[in-house]
């Protein structure tokens, strides 16, 4: 059973990835800045402390940067994939 699974994530091919440049990290910090402001815009309750500068809680903070990160990366890998990076 272990063999047949290693044969198989052996066999898999891992799609190209780019290198780290600007584009790239303009891409994630832009994604990164449209989820934290639509997560100022949210109507649920401000739990939590909030930060001294920006209208959001800390972990709404935290929140808006894993979800702009998480779609930064799909929006880079997307862009890999058809050739627009």
């Amino acid at each position: 059973m272990i063999s047949s699974i290693l044969l198989a994530a052996a066999a898999t091919t891992v799609p190209a990835t780019p290198q780290w440049n600007p584009t790239i990290g303009i891409i994630i910090s832009v994604s990164c800045l449209v989820a934290l402001l639509l997560t100022s815009f949210t109507k649920s309750p401000k739990v939590g402390p909030k930060l001294p500068i920006l209208p959001v809680t800390i972990p709404a903070f935290i929140g808006a940067m894993c979800f702009g990160h998480i779609v930064g990366i799909g929006i880079v890998l997307g862009l890999t994939n058809i050739g627009g990076l």
